[in-house]
């Protein structure tokens, strides 16, 4: 499988001051489903940032987001290491398909594939 972008995924509650202030480093709106909102660099559309103030569809926010070309592949790959499923895979009504995983460090990683 191959990676797509890795984006960090910020808690906050503050959409507007953070899209003013990655606003000035040249980040513009893509994305904003009011409890999830992310910026990305024009010239450079995998640079992204995502600013959340929960996961509405999931138990836990992640740390950080990884898009893959092949969503039922990783997840059959970190199902077979034993590592820690937190949320299981699903499909989104956003048209992703996802789930999370918890990373050695202790970080979830929401891993997802566009449909």
């Amino acid at each position: 499988m191959a990676v797509r972008r890795v984006v960090p995924n910020v808690q906050s509650d503050a959409a507007q001051e953070n899209r003013e202030f990655y606003g000035l480093l040249g980040f513009a709106e893509v994305m904003n489903h009011g409890w999830i909102m992310t910026l990305a660099s024009p010239s450079s559309p995998a640079a992204q940032i995502s600013f959340m103030t929960g996961d509405r569809t999931a138990p836990v926010a992640p740390d950080m987001s990884v898009e893959v070309d092949d969503v039922d592949a990783a997840y059959a790959v970190m199902r077979e290491s034993g590592a820690e499923i937190v949320h299981p895979l699903q499909d989104e009504e956003w048209g992703v398909r996802r789930f999370f995983v918890r990373d050695p460090n202790g970080r979830v990683v929401n891993v997802l594939g566009h449909r």
